[in-house]
């Protein structure tokens, strides 16, 4: 009960107003006997004094026991009272209640010890003689200056009992109404006082819940409306750090989503606490499995591992370039101290480069095979240069037959630059090309028809296999023929004689795809992601003909009409190159 701040109020008071109504009933009634008391007292000693005067004379002229007792019974019956009368040595002498000759001596009663001192006197006391209390007061009965008697009159307590019971039962009851009254007083009056501070309480619920909109109007302007335009203000403060501190986790979190890096928290048990979706994909796992787990069950390698480690321990930044295996991502670590975030806590950065060490194997490939590719007719060049300034110039059909040589290695040569120059312009954009809506047929046959006779020499069969509802392509006719060109030429090389090679099309529903089939001596797996690249070759038996530019200049044709072009091949099986052009709309 005490915890709910109404009856804290409440009880206090209403005890207190119990304590306050006893107090008062005990007081009253103490006070109201005191008040009987003495108006009975006063009372009965008029009556003493009246009985005293009136036995003056039968006192001094000592009177019969029987006129004294026939005078107490007579004033007795007048006044309703008991009527004593009792000689100064403490004899009695009359009785209006009791045989008088039965009596006591009575000179040690306090009344009349106290009549004989003073004159008159009174007590209260439990009574033998009759069983129960009685108030007594005497007179002494004085007759030429000397007592001669005592009148004593006295009346039982049991009404001033009954008559202060009965006050102290209506106090009681007053008690009772009072305390009945000043509950509900105190309910309400503590109701009211409190029902502010429950309405606030209530809104302080909204707002830990998560409701920071919650507001209580101020119904007073005593402290608790104090408080609550205070309670106010807070919230008010307290929503504008939150939405501003939503808005920058918002922002960071957006960030972190779309950044191409990686990133990860740990803190200091070295468990993951925070990671992004970049993280989570490099390394190959769920991001609500990661959270919570240690850094080791994350990346699951050991150098990271280590490097994080070291970072956590000497609170220094640390770096790490690793290969998660051998055909994953190659990942460099950064892993930074957050030393404002908790003891050991790191930041873990990675960085894809597994994009820009391909680009750097590509550049090396590049440089390595043009070198290759350039070195061979240089050095055949450099030998016939030679030959002729050792005196094959004084052989005339020798030396045609050397600068015959020499001119074709330096057309192959030039092929090879103008292979080259015409693919970077291509890449860089230079070369527009000019589309229109083409037959496929249009695209595919003439080429065909042009290399059909190197494939009869080569003994190999040229099949073009075109549905006639072929929808047209949005090409560059020129620039396509030269793709199909390339990939035909190569399937003639790359193919023993009496093979076959055959040249199709399907429509999609927004492109045509046009494939080139051959069974010639197919491409290892490995090389397959490879051989779109400039100077790339994917075996030795591919390495003796042309300049591996061909495909490189197909790719980069195909792309610039939104296409794409791609090869699936079995190594001594025979290959399949297709590429897709758009449909003319």
């Amino acid at each position: 009960m005490f915890k709910t701040l109404r009856w804290r109020i409440a009880i206090p008071y209403i005890v207190l107003v119990m304590l306050a109504m006893a107090s008062l009933t005990l007081y009253l009634s103490g006070f109201v006997r005191d008040l009987y008391l003495d108006d009975l007292r006063a009372q009965l000693l008029a009556e003493s004094t009246l009985v005293a005067d009136a036995l003056q004379l039968p006192l001094s002229r000592e009177a019969t026991s029987e006129e004294l007792v026939s005078s107490v019974t007579h004033y007795a019956r007048v006044l309703s009272a008991r009527v004593t009368i009792i000689k100064p040595d403490g004899t009695v002498l009359g009785d209006s209640l009791e045989d008088w000759r039965q009596m006591d001596n009575h000179s040690d009663r306090p009344e009349v010890a106290q009549a004989l001192a003073t004159g008159s006197g009174s007590s209260i006391r439990f009574s033998q003689t009759v069983g129960y209390e009685m108030m007594y007061v005497t007179s002494l009965v004085m007759s030429e200056g000397h007592p001669v008697g005592i009148a004593r009159v006295a009346l039982p307590l049991g009404q001033i009992t009954a008559r202060v019971t009965r006050l102290r039962m209506m106090v009681l009851a007053a008690t009772l109404v009072t305390v009945a009254v000043a509950l509900l007083l105190a309910v309400l009056i503590a109701d009211h006082a409190a029902r502010p501070v429950h309405r606030l309480r209530e809104v302080v619920e909204h707002v830990t819940g998560g409701d920071l909109s919650a507001r209580l109007f101020p119904t007073t302007r005593d402290e608790v409306g104090s408080l609550t335009q205070a309670f106010n203000q807070m919230a008010e403060r307290l929503q504008s750090m939150m939405d501003a501190s939503e808005e920058e986790r918002s922002r960071l979190a957006a960030i972190l989503e779309h950044m191409g890096d990686g990133v990860l928290i740990t803190d200091g048990e070295g468990r993951v606490r925070l990671i992004n979706h970049a993280a989570a994909r490099l390394l190959g796992v769920r991001d609500e499995k990661a959270v919570g787990s240690t850094f080791a069950q994350v990346v699951r390698d050991h150098r990271l591992i280590e490097s994080q480690r070291r970072c956590a321990q000497q609170g220094e930044e640390q770096f790490e370039a690793v290969e998660l295996n051998r055909e994953g991502p190659f990942l460099q670590m950064i892993a930074t101290p957050l030393k404002d975030a908790g003891t050991s806590s790191c930041l873990v950065i990675l960085q894809d480069l597994t994009r820009v060490r391909r680009l750097e194997t590509v550049r090396r490939d590049f440089i390595s095979n043009i070198s290759h590719e350039l070195r061979t007719p240089l050095a055949s060049l450099k030998a016939l240069v030679d030959t002729l300034r050792d005196g094959a110039l004084e052989d005339p059909p020798a030396a045609q037959r050397f600068l015959d040589r020499m001119d074709a290695e330096v057309d192959s040569m030039t092929q090879m630059v103008q292979e080259l120059l015409e693919l970077s312009r291509i890449e860089s954009g230079q070369v527009p090309l000019q589309l229109s809506s083409v037959a496929v047929a249009e695209v595919v046959l003439p080429p065909v028809e042009r290399l059909r006779p190197p494939a009869e020499r080569a003994g190999l069969k040229l099949t073009v296999s075109l549905p006639a509802d072929m929808p047209p392509v949005l090409a560059d006719a020129e620039r396509t023929q030269q793709v199909v060109t390339n990939l035909v030429h190569n399937a003639i090389k790359f193919t023993p004689a009496g093979g076959q090679v055959i040249i199709s099309a399907s429509a999609g529903q927004d492109e045509v795809i046009i494939s080139v089939k051959d069974t010639g001596i197919g491409i290892p797996s490995e090389s397959l992601s490879r051989i779109f690249e400039r100077f790339y070759k994917a075996s030795r038996a591919r390495s003796g003909q042309g300049t591996g530019l061909g495909l490189a200049i197909a790719k980069h044709i195909v792309q610039g009409h939104g296409g794409r072009i791609w090869a699936e091949s079995v190594e001594g099986q025979g290959s399949t190159f297709s590429f897709s052009l758009p449909i003319a709309k």
